[in-house]
C-alpha cells in the first residue's frame, strides 16, 4: 500500500455540525420568509371589488354658547361613534351614516353649565332637536334611517 492514499467516504458530505448548520439555516430562512409575507400581505383580495355600504346624508348640529362634549354616529359600520372633547359652539358635522343604523347626536355641558341646543336633519330634512341645560346638562337627538334595500343608492 505504498504511496497510496484513501479517500474519506465522506468527502463532499457535510458532517454532523455541518448538518445541523445547514438545516437550521433552511429552517431559519423558511420562518423568515413566512413572518416577511405575513407584514407584507394586506389581507385584501384586490382581484373583488370592494362592496360599499349604503348611506344616507346626516347633519348634526349642536348650538349654544361655550363648550360640550359631542358625540355622534358617523360612517362606522361596526356603529362606534364619534367624540369631540370641549367642542366650540356653535358646532356641526354633516357626515353618511349606514342605512339600516340609527343617527345620533349626544351633547353633555361641562361644569360651567349653560344652555346647548342639539339638532338633526336626515338628507337635509329636520327630525328631532333637544335641549341641555345647566351644569353637566345633556340632551340627546337621534332618528332613523330605513334599511338599506336592494338598488338603493351606494353613498
Amino acid at each position: 500500500m505504498g504511496g497510496e492514499t484513501q479517500e474519506s467516504e465522506t468527502a463532499g458530505k457535510p458532517t454532523g455540525d455541518r448538518l445541523g448548520l445547514v438545516i437550521g439555516g433552511a429552517l431559519l430562512a423558511a420562518c423568515a420568509g413566512l413572518v416577511l409575507y405575513g407584514v407584507l400581505d394586506t389581507g385584501k383580495d384586490d382581484s373583488k371589488p370592494e362592496r360599499r355600504i349604503p348611506t344616507a346624508s346626516v347633519t348634526y348640529e349642536v348650538t349654544g354658547t361655550g363648550t360640550a362634549d359631542i358625540t355622534y354616529q358617523a360612517r362606522s359600520a361596526s356603529g362606534e361613534a364619534t367624540v369631540v372633547k370641549a367642542a366650540a359652539l356653535p358646532w356641526h358635522k354633516t357626515v353618511d351614516v349606514p342605512l339600516g343604523k340609527e343617527p345620533t347626536v349626544s351633547i353633555v355641558l361641562g361644569e360651567k353649565g349653560g344652555q346647548a341646543r342639539c339638532a338633526l336633519a336626515v338628507r337635509g330634512k329636520h327630525v328631532q332637536s333637544a335641549t341641555a341645560n345647566g351644569t353637566f346638562g345633556r340632551a340627546t337627538c337621534s332618528g332613523v334611517l330605513p334599511p338599506a334595500e336592494d338598488g338603493e343608492q351606494q353613498g
